[in-house]
């Protein structure tokens, strides 16, 4: 069984500006948890396709529940491939994502479009699609919920993130428009990881006089 996450946003910005945000959005306030990017391959195809190879690592503060299936010694440091496709023909950026590490735990596939929109003028349709897995016999179900509420959390952060980077561009003020969201969606991914939390806690032991 896998989670399955989809969300479709409109941008209020230009394609060219998406893009080049996008590029630009580490660092920034809201992704904190980003600690280092690193363009491994870059390629301009014969059909003029930029296409490009990432490696993000990022951290998350893991829920106590977590070091039951952490063994000491184990970085805590999640890898990240980012692959991305700009088509500038068709106005299109398509990017996908997924971790190398940590994949019996929890492993996260995502894919971003972000596609000039032919009604509206400068406007950048996103369709955001994400697959959540986990491979821990008997704790899969809640390990998926508490991954798909914490990666509802950060999506919204990572687009409070390109609005950011975008207004940088534009050399204009943030609007913190997604605030409430962020904090709605955060409190859903604590109260996963309660959850989860009791969960994975071993029942008690029952006594008898």
């Amino acid at each position: 069984m896998v989670k399955y996450f989809c969300n479709n946003t409109d941008i209020r910005s230009t394609w060219d500006y998406v893009v080049s945000a996008f590029w630009q959005r580490y660092p920034n306030p809201f992704s904190t948890h980003v600690l280092t990017e690193d363009v491994v391959y870059r390629e301009v195809t014969s059909n003029n396709r930029l296409l490009s190879r990432r490696l993000l690592t990022k951290t998350n503060r893991l829920p106590r529940w977590a070091d039951r299936f952490f063994p000491s010694g184990i970085s805590r440091c999640v890898y990240i491939i980012e692959d991305s496709i700009v088509n500038p023909v068709d106005r299109k950026l398509t990017t996908y994502t997924w971790n190398l590490n940590h994949t019996t735990l929890m492993s996260v596939e995502e894919r971003c479009v972000f596609q000039d929109s032919t009604d509206e003028p400068d406007t950048t349709l996103l369709k955001r699609e994400a697959w959540i897995s986990s491979g821990i016999f008997g704790f899969s179900r809640p390990i998926q919920e508490f991954g798909l509420s914490r990666y509802k959390s950060n999506q919204v952060k990572a687009m409070k993130g390109l609005e950011y980077a975008l207004s940088n561009l534009r050399g204009d003020t943030a609007p913190w428009l997604l605030s409430d969201t962020v904090k709605d969606a955060s409190g859903k991914a604590k109260e996963a990881a309660k959850n989860l939390a009791s969960a994975a806690a071993p029942p008690k032991t029952q006594q008898f006089i």
